[in-house]
């Protein structure tokens, strides 16, 4: 199997994002949005991660039987993260 090279410009590229997006939720968390700085938050975050998983990573130049694993990783983090919401959201407190 062929190595995939990238050039360095896109490693640049994706660095400059990164430090961009950095700067964003940085910026993003001065400012009150009430419930949704969490969200926010989070939805840059997924994105800064995608990223370094993708190319610094190299998830996007590998074969498909890699990307299963990692998805299937993804999806079984998301059921824990389900799961354990739903223990927490249902316990019954002390009033």
């Amino acid at each position: 199997m062929a190595e995939h090279t990238v050039p360095k410009k896109i490693y640049v590229a994706i660095w400059a994002m990164l430090m961009a997006m950095t700067l964003i939720t940085t910026l993003v968390a001065f400012v009150d949005l009430g419930r949704f700085n969490t969200v926010v938050a989070l939805a840059i975050a997924t994105f800064k991660a995608s990223l370094v998983v993708l190319f610094f990573m190299g998830a996007k130049y590998t074969p498909r039987l890699t990307r299963v694993v990692i998805i299937c990783g993804i999806f079984f983090l998301g059921l824990l993260l389900a799961f354990s919401m739903a223990d927490y959201l249902t316990r019954l407190w002390p009033a």
